[in-house]
């Protein structure tokens, strides 16, 4: 009988180790893949200097979305980056064997949206003058 009980608890508690919802296999997944050539606020905060090239700035954020000029001529680089995040999962579980065949099933789905909006603007010289920009997480 104690080892039945025993049975018993380490397959329960491998069912239970087994059950994850999606916000949390979404966050595992999400923290062991690390894009390195992903545009962040920590890159713009460390990497774009006030008096940097236009080049030195691509090679921190690579190429713009959109390039315009003022009435001076003066370029303004805009980075316009969106991401969204779906995870789905399911777990289906059952102890067949011990309990003659109850099972069941459940499942969980999570979105997540983020933005990040950059604006560099050059002087004459293709030397920023000023950057901004604006992050939301939803």
């Amino acid at each position: 009988m104690k080892s039945l009980k025993t049975l018993l608890a380490f397959v329960l508690g491998i069912m239970i180790l087994g059950c994850q919802n999606a916000a949390y296999h979404s966050k595992q997944t999400q923290n062991g893949v690390e894009n390195s050539d992903r545009v962040t606020v920590g890159k713009v905060q460390k990497g774009i200097k006030i008096g940097m090239s236009n080049a030195d700035v691509v090679a921190v954020l690579g190429s713009p979305n959109i390039v315009t000029t003022d009435d001076l001529r003066r370029e303004s680089w805009v980075y316009d980056k969106i991401a969204t995040t779906a995870s789905y999962s399911r777990s289906e579980g059952g102890v067949f064997l011990l309990l003659g065949g109850v099972g069941g099933g459940s499942g969980a789905a999570t979105t997540s949206q983020r933005t990040l909006t950059i604006v560099i603007k050059f002087d004459e010289n293709q030397k920023v003058r000023d950057f901004a920009y604006h992050s939301s997480s939803f």
